[in-house]
């Protein structure tokens, strides 16, 4: 009897099933999915490297127009709450519209202040916010115009100019966590104080023996750990305020236009818009340094859906009480610290900080930390995103004498106005908005420089530095 055909035989796997589920399940770090033991630590870091930055805006803004406590309560938990929402869209991301999907934190931005408290001294009291608002309102819709040309200018910033940046923001940054060393109210007797250079000094050694001697998960929390330790070494000697958790309301959210209508006056649009086109700038550099460090580099879309992000937040703000919206450079820092790269770790923390909008009396909790212990912290965050940009510098072929010229200048121009704060006294007003901050100063003249070196005259952009690359 014949015997019936075999089928062909199969071909031996040449990967272990085993290793295909790997291959199938591994994912960046940038979209790992961290167990909660892990998320949970990690989001509380950066929830309290931004804290204090979220929360100044509203407090000194609000102290400047004259709001009572209750007011000031109120545009606190707007802030919160915007940064919590403009933060879950930029790590979610809405689609193909918005969102850049880094761990990337949006909240109201320490830029603007300044600015708004000279619209807030030109209107008499009670329309000085509904000024305020109809500026920030149409400067978000301005980001929204604009935003888009900024995504397609990235073959202009090459590691020549990134790494300028990057340097800058963490350097330009320094003063804040000195000042927070130092107590953070300049106006406070006791500002500068040993008793707060001695708290802040002690969080630092905190933080830098637990990165010596601790191993793997331990090293990662370090900045938290160090936050804890400073606020509980704080408490016998009465530097741990415990005045704002009786103060606060359980339960408050916020109330459209509760500050009155807004109003549009055209000498507070302009002075808005120039300020967001510095907030973009920072925004923009931001996410390239993080893309940097998250080794997922930032093309033109991934730049064009945050800004997209920046403008939302900045044009509905202001209907419950926001200001404008940018990127928090110091959790930046953050990642580039403990390595934690994960989105989904932003993204809880900005969850979190829908709460704390919701609940200013868990938000009070939060800021318990002393301000010397966030000076402390501050000096290592920012610190290391000046690292971050000197190892960018690196990969942009500074043998040549012609990038070294533009690097010099380049930050020459940023550290300008942290030098020399008066320098552009006399210029006028939107010159001094826009070359008073060192970021954008820099930013500027690096671009300029690299054009004039590597663009003009050239043939085709023979001898351009590298453009970033996405991934």
């Amino acid at each position: 009897m014949a015997q019936p055909a075999k089928g062909p035989a199969k071909a031996p796997c040449s990967t272990p099933p085993e290793h295909i589920e790997d291959a199938v399940t591994s994912v960046h770090p940038v979209d790992e999915k961290l167990h909660p033991s892990r998320l949970v630590p990690a989001a509380l870091q950066h929830i309290a490297a931004m804290y204090a930055g979220v929360v100044t805006p509203p407090l000194i803004i609000g102290q400047a127009c004259g709001l009572d406590l209750a007011a000031r309560t109120r545009l606190i938990a707007a802030s919160l709450l915007i940064a919590g929402v403009a933060t879950l869209v930029q790590t979610i991301g809405a689609g193909k519209f918005a969102g850049n999907r880094l761990p990337f934190v949006n909240a109201a931005s320490s830029a603007g202040i300044a600015p708004i408290l000279a619209i807030a001294e030109t209107n008499d009291k009670g329309t000085q916010l509904p000024a305020v608002y109809g500026a920030v309102m149409v400067a978000g819709a301005f980001c929204l115009a604009v935003g888009p040309f900024f995504g397609r200018l990235l073959r202009f910033f090459p590691p020549l100019v990134t790494g300028v940046v990057i340097t800058l923001i963490g350097v330009t940054l320094m003063p804040v966590p000195v000042s927070w060393a130092q107590g953070g109210d300049e106006t406070a007797a006791d500002f500068g104080s040993m008793s707060h250079l001695a708290l802040a000094a002690f969080t630092l050694v905190v933080i830098l023996l637990m990165q010596r001697f601790g191993r793997g998960f331990v090293k990662q929390v370090a900045l938290l750990f160090g936050l804890l330790v400073g606020t509980l070494a704080a408490i016998p000697f009465g530097m741990a305020d415990f005045s704002a958790i009786g103060s606060a309301p359980v339960a408050a959210l916020p109330t459209p236009f509760a500050f009155g209508a807004p109003v549009f006056q055209p000498a507070a649009i302009l002075s808005l818009c120039i300020v967001m086109l510095v907030l973009m700038t920072e925004s923009s550099a931001g996410m390239l340094a993080l893309g940097e460090i998250c080794d997922r580099r930032a093309d033109a879309e991934v730049i064009t859906r945050g800004l997209r992000t920046d403008g939302i937040a900045t044009l509905v703000g202001p209907v419950f009480g926001g200001f404008p919206t940018s990127a928090f450079a110091q959790n930046v820092g953050v990642v580039s610290l403990t390595r934690v790269r994960s989105r989904y770790v932003v993204a809880a923390a900005g969850a979190t900080l829908l709460v704390l909008g919701a609940f200013p009396v868990l938000g009070a909790v939060v800021s318990l930390v002393p301000m010397p212990v966030l000076g402390g912290a501050g000096i290592v965050l920012f610190g290391s995103i000046a690292v971050s940009g000197i190892r960018t510098l690196s990969e942009a072929g500074l043998d040549d004498s012609s990038n070294i010229i533009l690097v010099a200048v380049a930050l020459g121009a940023g550290i300008i106005p942290l030098a020399a704060p008066t320098f552009y006294a006399d210029f006028p007003a939107w010159a001094q908005t826009v070359l008073g901050s060192g970021i954008s100063a820099g930013a500027i003249v690096a671009v300029t420089l690299n054009l004039f070196f590597h663009h003009l005259g050239t043939r085709s952009g023979s001898t351009a530095a590298p453009a970033l690359k996405s991934s």
